[in-house]
């Protein structure tokens, strides 16, 4: 089950449903009345044009159990989902959050306690093109997921799933260190995605040098300076994995949160943006680029 179809979900869903597994999706408003008529419009840079007949209800309306859920919704939606991922589970159900947040995964482990909740993180350039409609750009389809600390699921379990998105096209990685890996994503994702916010500029502006781009260092410099405080015990220079990344997507690409504010709709940017500045606050962590770029967005939405 796919609770969000928005970029992310409507891309796994497309991709396990293109690969014959069964796939049930979580939508509401237009966007579910078009899944219901229609089916899933994949565009792919990966897999091509596709339409799909995949199920598709609303939270209230589902009544089945599911044996694993990714839930893909924006970090201010989590509370609205809590009843579904209990009222879907059964003992043996495995719940993987893929958001852009950190500490997801153990936030609704507490929410559930009785439901084996994940964590995890993904890196894809997806986003919703129209009412039913997926894009998913570039070659870049990489899904992390594992078990936090507050978390027990074998490795039997684990592996099962890995399979099942691995034989769907998506490059699926069992993480040793969940924690350091949501980590590195938050890092990642909050950097561009307030980049490109501040100065309204798609990826490319920040693959050239210049003011763009080392504003991004900036940013990438001081969560790399959280994450050590924080003991997450990275593999690499952090800062050049943000570059290695950004430099990698489409250069039109641009982060949800920037699509959402452009709208004039809810963002991430508490998640983004003010969750970090909080947490390095906390850690004593100075923070003057983070601090700069907040001025544009106020303060705190909590």
């Amino acid at each position: 089950m796919i609770v969000g179809t928005g970029g992310v979900g409507g891309c796994i869903a497309g991709f396990l449903a293109l690969s014959g597994k069964k796939v049930c999706c979580i939508a509401r408003g237009e966007h579910l009345g078009a899944l219901r008529t229609r089916g899933l419009l994949l565009h792919s840079d990966l897999k091509g044009e596709h339409t799909l007949p995949i199920p598709a209800t609303t939270a209230q309306e589902f009544s089945g159990k599911a044996d694993v859920i990714f839930v893909c919704v924006k970090g201010y939606s989590i509370e609205s989902v809590t009843d579904l991922i209990e009222r879907a589970s059964t003992p043996d159900t495995v719940v993987i959050p893929i958001l852009n947040v950190y500490g997801t995964g153990p936030r609704i482990q507490r929410q559930v306690p009785g439901v084996k909740v994940l964590d995890g993180c993904i890196y894809i350039v997806g986003f919703v093109s129209g009412h039913g409609e997926i894009s998913q750009m570039g070659k870049v389809f990489r899904l992390l997921f594992g078990a936090h600390r507050d978390c027990a699921v074998s490795r039997e379990r684990l592996e099962t799933v890995q399979r099942d998105l691995q034989e769907s096209g998506i490059e699926a990685e069992i993480s040793d260190d969940i924690q350091r890996d949501t980590f590195v994503k938050w890092s990642f994702i909050s950097a561009m995605a307030v980049t490109g916010a501040y100065y309204d500029v798609p990826m490319g502006e920040v693959q050239k040098p210049g003011q763009v781009r080392d504003t991004f260092i900036g940013l990438s410099r001081e969560s790399a300076e959280l994450g050590h405080r924080l003991g997450i015990q990275f593999t690499g220079n952090l800062v050049e994995h943000n570059l290695k990344v950004v430099d990698s997507l489409d250069p039109q690409s641009t982060a949800s949160m920037q699509k959402d504010m452009a709208r004039g709709h809810q963002s991430e940017v508490q998640g983004l943006l003010f969750d970090l500045i909080d947490a390095a606050e906390a850690q004593g962590v100075e923070c003057p680029t983070y601090r700069m770029v907040a001025q544009k967005f106020g303060t705190s939405h909590r």
